[in-house]
């Protein structure tokens, strides 16, 4: 399946971002107390918690997870409602629940103290000694995928906060991953086939370093995943085999398995070549323990990022 169509698409009313020194910028002014809200839209895998996290002092964060009831939600913005930032991740999944979509408005009000209220499961309340108001005076951070304005209750989140549209590019998404990842086979792959993948994510580089590790062919496996025309990844896999040395044989083959002619071969490899080549940059950070899961492997990153050396 081609992972080429688009993720998410830029909200209305949204400020579009496409670097991550941008990005940065944003989360620093808001964790400088400059913002009261400040959303962040944008495809899986652009290491957006993290960007977040790099900004923010653990200690003064109440970090709520998309996969959170709504009660579950209240009850740890009242145990950490003195914190001065609550950073809702992944809030994709909390659409749906009307209550949850309810407490995110009141959360977010422009006021200097919010006010949050749950009238229901009180005997629940009564027991874990929580009250069915209480006041926060925290800023909140949104961290979302696509961002759906399904009712008005979301859409009036609109108009309290900066909704910020991140969008980089290929370029910029390979750049940043230099940063932490540490396999430079995979990593020069990648930077052969930025062209290819205009919605590439870090989970990319990390599932391709996987299926390598694993022993599988992995530059043919990878590229079945951003060259859904049959006849493009098939000339993008004999370029690849070394069994063929030469073009002409590349040529032979591509017409025995395909009946094409030698011009349908090079419209295709004509597809395949990068207008502009990416300068070349090697790697410094070593690889993760084995076994060691994406959403575990990015937390134990360190804040202070090892700059990948260019040339």
């Amino acid at each position: 399946m081609s992972t080429t169509r688009p993720i998410s698409k830029r909200p209305n009313r949204a400020i579009e971002i496409s670097t991550y020194d941008d990005l940065d910028r944003f989360l620093r002014r808001f964790a400088d107390g400059h913002f009261n809200l400040l959303m962040i839209i944008g495809r899986p895998g652009l290491q957006k918690s993290r960007a977040v996290r790099a900004v923010v002092p653990e200690d003064a964060v109440c970090w709520i997870e998309g996969n959170a009831t709504a009660f579950g939600a209240y009850q740890k913005i009242f145990e950490h409602r003195h914190k001065p930032i609550i950073v809702v991740d992944d809030v994709d999944s909390l659409y749906a629940d009307r209550s949850a979509v309810r407490l995110l408005k009141c959360l977010c009000q422009t006021e200097h103290l919010k006010r949050l209220a749950w009238h229901s499961n009180a005997a629940a309340l009564d027991t874990l000694g929580i009250p069915r108001e209480f006041t926060t005076a925290a800023r909140v951070a949104i961290i979302a995928n696509q961002w759906k304005t399904l009712n008005p209750n979301v859409a009036a989140l609109e108009d309290r906060g900066h909704l910020l549209f991140f969008n980089p590019s290929p370029l910029e998404v390979h750049t940043r991953t230099a940063e932490w990842f540490w396999d430079q086979k995979v990593f020069d792959f990648f930077s052969a086939h930025l062209h290819l993948i205009p919605d590439i994510s870090m989970r990319h580089y990390f599932r391709a370093a996987e299926l390598k590790r694993a022993g599988l062919n992995w530059k043919h496996l990878v590229l079945q995943q951003f060259l859904p025309d049959h006849n493009t990844l098939l000339v993008a896999q004999l370029k690849l085999d070394p069994t063929y040395q030469t073009e002409q044989q590349r040529v032979e083959a591509f017409k025995a398995k395909t009946r094409c002619c030698r011009a349908t071969y090079f419209n295709h490899s004509r597809r395949l070549a990068p207008q502009i080549p990416v300068a070349p940059i090697r790697l410094t950070s070593p690889p993760p323990a084995s076994r060691l899961d994406w959403s575990q492997f990015l937390k134990a990153l360190p804040n202070s990022r090892p700059r990948a050396q260019t040339g």
